[in-house]
């Protein structure tokens, strides 16, 4: 078997428009540096895509402002930063966050500073025949896999950021779920970065999740940190839903103060299928999740939706694309978020409709609370329609918590931050609601619960 890159959806083209070819040579050095020295290497369609994706980025480099999708997130920051990749890590993980209750077991994997940690990991609770496995791995056992899937998806000409993680490309997640196969117990994989507080670092996961015809599962990440240094972390995710194939994504980034969390998720569902992805965003320094989900099958479903709390100086970036490409799709969006001191969020949401999708029902929303006066919110809500037969909408504010119900609350004896947190709690349950799996909102419900304790 042999990869087809570049995809025939993203033509790869080395426009400098909006982008910044001075940086890229800091962060390729130390790539050049390892030589042959990542996995896979003897594998030509993989050599190949390590290669594109190199020329890509030194060719552009970082985005910048200029660039219309990144207008409202600088990476400037970055480029006065010397990021050496970050070692394998040994260090004892004593504590790993989880959605399940106290003693309950199930298939998980956990990866250290982008590396995957087996003595951490379980595939316990996985029906036969399911394959989940680091993608070093994978390169072995199932390099004809991943050469049919990787880079099909994420290799847009205008995402820089994946070119990257393409020359990097070494290790990560691999689920591959056969047809007509369900997974009951929720798969969760958990992001650790370390870090050095002496160096930044950086490391590129790969991630690629197959459901088949007729399959369902449910993939929970878990992103989170450790220690005070300067990180990076740069994730690509492919995913394919067959059809009538159900996938529910789930996404908690809790990384520490000095992290910068970029990722960028590439999804294609098929007919019947159903993509559901949700992002919890209260981590990090600054942080960008882009979402694209492209129903290319009759009837395909997908819903992107997700929260975001942030404060102090945080910026948070959600950057979300749905394409309806076929007839009688549906799409559901809805992103809450709440913003404090002089934090700063971002939401970019498109939906597209393409001259067949006629049939389509597109609904977006996106609503921000602010608390305080130096809290920022900038919303560019889309909708670019090609047929004559569809029903679409969207939906964008942004405001304050209501006086009259903090008074209400004060008046029968409930103190500031006591009233404020049930105000957030209500605002933001809007959004949980998307989550269709209910230990999983109820684990979400618990993250926003804690921040809000943090709060007070």
């Amino acid at each position: 078997m042999t990869a087809q890159h570049p995809s025939p959806l993203h033509p790869m083209t080395y426009s400098t428009r909006g982008a910044d070819p001075a940086t890229a040579p800091a962060f390729l050095a130390p790539l050049d540096q390892m030589g042959s020295g990542l996995p896979g290497s003897g594998l030509s369609w993989l050599n190949e895509l390590r290669t594109a994706g190199r020329e890509r980025f030194a060719a552009v480099g970082l985005p910048t402002i200029r660039n219309e999708s990144w207008r409202y997130t600088n990476l400037r920051d970055l480029a006065k930063l010397t990021f050496q990749p970050a070692a394998p890590a040994a260090a004892a993980i004593d504590l790993l966050p989880t959605v399940r209750a106290e003693g309950q077991d199930g298939p998980r994997m956990v990866f250290v500073d982008g590396r995957f940690r087996a003595d951490l990991s379980s595939v316990d609770g996985l029906p036969p025949r399911v394959d989940l496995l680091s993608l070093d791995a994978a390169l072995t056992t199932h390099s004809g896999l991943l050469a049919d899937h990787l880079g099909r998806l994420a290799a847009a000409d205008d995402r820089p950021l994946v070119a990257l993680n393409s020359a990097y490309l070494a290790d990560g997640a691999v689920l591959h779920v056969p047809a007509n196969v369900q997974v009951d117990r929720p798969i969760e994989l958990v992001f650790v970065s370390v870090g050095s507080e002496s160096q930044a670092t950086t490391c590129h996961p790969r991630m690629l999740l197959i459901a088949e015809a007729g399959s369902k599962a449910v993939v929970v990440e878990h992103h989170v940190g450790r220690g005070a240094g300067t990180t990076l972390s740069n994730h690509v995710t492919e995913v394919f839903v067959g059809e009538g194939a159900t996938l529910h994504h789930y996404k908690s980034q809790r990384e520490g103060t000095g992290a910068i969390h970029l990722s960028h998720i590439a999804a294609t569902v098929a007919t019947g299928g159903c993509y559901d992805n949700f992002i919890l965003t209260t981590g990090a320094k600054l942080s960008r999740n882009e979402v694209v989900s492209r129903l290319d099958g009759t009837e395909a479903r997908t819903h992107v939706s997700g929260g975001y709390l942030v404060r102090g100086t945080q910026h948070a970036d959600t950057t979300t694309l749905i394409v309806h490409a076929q007839p009688n799709g549906t799409s559901r969006e809805v992103y809450k978020g709440v913003i404090d001191d002089t934090a700063r969020a971002v939401f970019q949401g498109k939906i597209t409709v393409c001259p067949d999708a006629q049939k389509t029902d597109g609904y977006q929303l996106n609503r921000a609370l602010l608390l305080s006066d130096g809290a920022e919110i900038d919303s560019k809500p889309e909708l670019e329609i090609h047929a004559d037969d569809v029903k679409c909408s969207h939906g964008c504010t942004a405001g304050e918590l209501d006086d009259d119900a903090l008074f209400y609350l004060r008046a029968r004896g409930i103190d500031r931050d006591t009233a404020q947190g049930l105000l957030i709690g209500a605002f933001l349950s809007e959004s949980l609601e998307e989550i269709a799996e209910e230990s999983i909102r109820d684990a979400f419900q618990g993250i926003i619960a804690g921040w809000l304790e943090e709060q007070k």
